[in-house]
C-alpha cells in the first residue's frame, strides 16, 4: 500500500506544468513589466487631466461651458452648440474632437482656436452618431504645436440627455448665456 501511495505522489511531483499555464505565467510577468514602464512613461509625460462632464453645464475653476440644441426642420439640419468660456491665463486654446470609442477614429470638430471670451462649437447632431465621444482639449498655450499635451481635457460621452432644444437662434442664445453666466458664479467670478 505505501509503494502505491509513494508512487502516486511521484506522479504528481514530477508531473509537467501544462504549456498554457506556462504562458500564462510569462503573460503576467510582461503584463506587469510594461505597466511599469508605461507608469513611468506617464509620469515623465505629465498627462492632461480628464474630468467627465455629465451635464449641459460643466464648470471648474477658469472655465465653463454649456451645451444648446438648435432644432432644425430635420435631424440633419439640427445643430448642437457648445459655448465655451475660459481664463486666457489659464488656458490660452481650445480644440474639440469627436472620437469613435471602437475604432478610436477622430474627427476634428474645432481646430485649436485662442480663446479670449466665448467660442461656440456648432456640430451637426447627426455627426455624433458616429463619434459619439466628444473631447474639448484646453491647452496652455494660445497657440499650440502638434506635440503639445493638452492642460485639461472635459469628455463627454455622446450628448448630455438634460441638453434642451430651441427652436429659434434667439431663445438658444438667451439660455446659453443665461447658463454660461450661472455658471461662472457657481465658480465665484465673473470670468471663468
Amino acid at each position: 500500500m505505501e509503494s502505491l501511495q509513494n508512487r502516486q505522489k511521484d506522479k504528481r511531483i514530477e508531473a509537467p506544468t501544462p504549456p498554457m499555464l506556462k504562458n500564462f505565467h510569462f503573460a503576467l510577468l510582461a503584463l506587469a513589466l510594461a505597466g511599469a514602464g508605461m507608469a513611468e512613461r506617464a509620469i515623465a509625460a505629465d498627462p492632461a487631466q480628464a474630468v467627465h462632464g455629465s451635464a449641459d453645464v460643466y464648470a471648474a475653476p477658469g472655465i465653463a461651458l454649456a451645451w444648446g440644441i438648435l432644432r432644425g426642420a430635420s435631424e440633419t439640419t439640427t445643430i448642437v452648440v457648445v459655448r465655451v468660456a475660459a481664463d486666457a491665463q489659464a488656458f490660452g486654446s481650445l480644440e474639440v474632437v469627436g472620437v469613435d470609442p471602437f475604432t478610436q477614429k477622430t474627427e476634428r470638430r474645432l481646430v485649436p482656436t485662442a480663446l479670449k471670451d466665448t467660442v461656440d462649437v456648432k456640430v451637426p447632431r447627426a455627426q455624433f452618431a458616429d463619434f459619439p465621444r466628444t473631447e474639448l482639449r484646453f491647452f496652455a498655450s494660445a497657440s499650440p504645436s502638434a506635440s503639445d499635451a493638452p492642460k485639461l481635457v472635459v469628455y463627454y460621452l455622446g450628448i448630455p440627455d438634460t441638453t434642451p432644444e430651441f427652436p429659434t437662434d434667439a431663445a438658444l442664445e438667451k439660455y446659453l448665456a443665461a447658463r454660461l453666466n450661472s455658471a461662472r458664479e457657481s465658480q465665484g467670478s465673473k470670468k471663468p
